[in-house]
């Protein structure tokens, strides 16, 4: 694949998934201002986040193919983003235990040969389980939440927050790596992928658009 391709983030965790899709890629962190973007509308705001961030990188690599993401969480109309502090991940977790909510995980995709492109959001609808305040506490006190919209991670594999997702899977950990594949052919790149692998990232939970992208894969 004759592509310099560049994702615009620092995620460990989109910095995985993308490592599934079988590319060469290289990592370059979008020093961008996130607070400069805000839209009502979860959907919205998490593509316009991503295009931010795409923005910043074209600016310095403009014949790349650039990938950034965003991903927010919403409930009862109100954006949840990064907790400021221990109390505030708390805050969150409580208000989210129990309770269905939207995750939306946003993407921007430039093609610099072609000046094309694509912005997508991946909304999934998530149920976090009844955990106790014992266990809220517990891992609130491992940080992990500190980095994660919502103050959650799904993947995480002892806290394990998530009851039930109407969704991709991948979505909710930051980039869906499903809606990211179509994205990407859309623009001409070939499906590497592995099937298994993708199929595995979903952790067991089902994907509608694994289904469509089946196929496709190796």
């Amino acid at each position: 694949m004759d592509v310099d391709l560049i994702l615009a983030s620092q995620s460990p965790r989109r910095r995985q998934l993308l490592g599934l899709l079988g590319y060469t890629f290289r990592v370059v962190a979008a020093d961008a201002d996130e607070t400069a973007v805000f839209d009502p509308d979860p959907t919205v705001d998490a593509w316009k986040t991503a295009q931010l961030k795409t923005a910043v990188i074209r600016s310095t690599a403009p014949l790349s193919l650039i990938i950034g993401a965003d991903t927010n969480v919403a409930i009862d109309g109100e954006l949840l983003g990064k907790p400021a502090d221990a109390v505030d991940a708390g805050r969150m977790l409580r208000r989210l235990r129990g309770r269905t909510h939207q995750v939306s995980s946003g993407v921007s995709i430039v093609d610099g040969r072609t000046g094309r492109e694509i912005v997508d959001t991946h909304t999934a609808v998530v149920t976090l389980r009844h955990y106790n305040d014992d266990e809220l506490e517990a891992y609130i006190a491992t940080g992990d939440p500190m980095d994660k919209a919502g103050a959650y991670a799904i993947q995480h594999p002892v806290f394990a927050p998530v009851e039930k997702i109407e969704g991709c899977f991948t979505g909710v950990m930051g980039l869906s790596i499903c809606r990211l594949i179509q994205l990407l052919s859309e623009l001409g790149l070939p499906v590497l992928a592995e099937k298994t692998a993708v199929f595995e990232s979903h952790k067991g939970h089902y994907c509608p658009i694994f289904d469509e992208i089946s196929p496709l894969l190796m």
